[in-house]
């Protein structure tokens, strides 16, 4: 017996208003005092509601029939799932690739080997490469030995100072020039008062780092005993000149003039 023979046979849902009725009736018998106001009941037509229930019912059946067969599939196709999964598992976890069948070794293969090792034009172009590389090296290394040496120099402040302001300052400078040495340029010279009447003399040279030193120079200065009591460099501009680019002689007098108007 189906659902919806179950409820067509139900009378107890759609003969409601008379239900309804009948319990009002008994209050009243029961109050005592019958009321003449009635309870507000649903009038409807009960065949139709009857046919409608039906139909929904019934529409209600076919959908849950159609929900069925998609969960039946679902757990089919679940299931295969599952299945493989299985099988997959229990298969082992890498297949080793089968081995290469050897291939005996024949006398033919070396020959061939041996004819593609010949390059019948490849040789020419390897000497002719080899010889354009050795004279570009030649080139370079001549282009190289033709240019000139940096020559590192640097430029000094000298305080030449007298005994006392009684020495001849001009003969005290003149001593001092009269140092010559390969590789030393005297540049311009000053008086600046030191006190009490006495002056020193300050004079800038450029000197070359390989072939005059600071010592060198000092002691050159200082053999000049009657004019000369001691000697200090003011300012030691080491490697000035190379890194300024200046090899003329000219552009380094004009760094000695233009140092000894900054310090002097």
């Amino acid at each position: 017996m189906s659902a919806v023979d179950f409820l067509a046979q139900e009378k107890i849902w759609f003969d409601k208003p008379r239900y309804d009725e009948a319990e009002r009736r008994f209050y009243e018998h029961v109050n005592g005092s019958p009321q003449t106001t009635k309870v507000p009941t649903l009038s409807y037509n009960s065949t139709a509601d009857h046919g409608e229930f039906i139909s929904r019912i019934k529409s209600l059946e076919l959908e849950n029939q159609s929900l069925h067969k998609v969960v039946d599939n679902l757990r089919a196709a679940l299931s295969k799932l599952e299945c493989r999964v299985a099988v997959l598992e229990k298969s082992p976890a890498a297949v080793s690739p089968a081995p290469a069948p050897s291939v005996p070794y024949t006398n033919e293969e070396e020959e061939e080997e041996d004819d593609d090792d010949i390059d019948l034009f490849g040789s020419d172009e390897d000497e002719e490469a080899e010889k354009l590389k050795e004279q570009r090296l030649k080139e370079y290394a001549e282009k190289k030995a033709k240019k000139p040496a940096i020559i590192a120099k640097s430029s000094i402040l000298l305080d030449v100072k007298p005994w006392d302001d009684e020495t001849d300052m001009a003969k005290l400078e003149e001593c001092v020039r009269s140092v010559q040495a390969d590789g030393l340029l005297w540049g311009t010279s000053k008086l600046v008062p030191v006190g009490y009447g006495i002056k020193k003399l300050q004079i800038a040279c450029v000197v070359e780092d390989d072939k005059v030193g600071t010592d060198m120079l000092e002691e050159e200065i200082t053999k000049f005993e009657d004019y000369v009591s001691a000697v200090q460099y003011t300012n030691f501009c080491k490697g000035l000149i190379d890194r300024l680019g200046l090899q003329n002689s000219s552009q380094q007098e004009m760094l000695i003039e233009f140092m000894c108007f900054i310090f002097i």
